[in-house]
């Protein structure tokens, strides 16, 4: 029986992926559970979505990000009291410091709407259907103090249709990180991750080879 792999999820809005993470977990036996849920704002409905499933939260405020390293070491420190191994960002819109980083290395786990290099940043839904690509997507990396930079752990396409609104790319795009966020984590929990610069490998437990930093 695979062993569960402990995370704490931080998110600043309504926690869909969160909640497509629970949802992975008790309807898909998930091998993960989520230990403890961050938000960065008290008016997150994310909050919401953790106390309905009995996982315990920690709600920062503005005050408390007056000092981002302070910040950071309160959360770090309530991530290592729920024995968190692996931090999963999903859509928390704070910058994470060297506090959190080096606290938990190459084990903070990033969303992006976008198919990383391309279109970083807040807004790269709306910046890819105004760009006029034909295909964007979803990506999930490893973070680290540069937004959306660090090395891509998987990606999937999505074509755009000529005749769709930015809200239905926008819809399809949220689909699609719903489904790959488990996916992603279900790799992490059975699977040895083999980071070399930007380069990310997946092995089987077993067969984990190769050289770099195992994630």
């Amino acid at each position: 029986m695979t062993k569960k792999l402990t995370i704490g999820v931080l998110l600043s809005g309504s926690g869909s992926n969160l909640e497509a993470i629970l949802d992975a977990c008790e309807n898909d036996d998930l091998p993960v559970r989520v230990a403890v849920v961050v938000a960065s704002r008290p008016d997150a409905y994310g909050i919401t979505r953790a106390q309905q499933h009995g996982i315990p939260t920690l709600v920062m405020n503005k005050e408390r990000y007056v000092n981002p390293l302070e910040a950071d070491a309160l959360i770090v420190n309530t991530l290592q009291h729920h024995h968190v191994e692996y931090v999963v960002m999903a859509g928390y819109m704070r910058k994470l410091t060297h506090v959190l980083l080096n606290a938990f290395p190459q084990r903070v786990l990033n969303i992006h709407p976008a198919l990383l290099p391309a279109f970083p940043g807040a807004h790269a839904i709306r910046e890819a259907f105004d760009a006029g690509v034909k295909v964007t997507g979803v990506t999930i990396h490893f973070a680290n103090e540069v937004y959306d930079e660090g090395p891509i752990i998987a990606q999937h396409a999505l074509d755009v249709r000529q005749d769709e609104t930015l809200e239905i790319l926008e819809a399809r795009i949220h689909s699609v990180e719903h489904v790959l966020y488990p996916q992603v984590l279900r790799l992490l929990a059975t699977h040895d991750m083999v980071i070399t610069g930007k380069k990310v490998c997946v092995y089987p437990k077993s067969d984990a080879a190769g050289s770099g930093v195992s994630a």
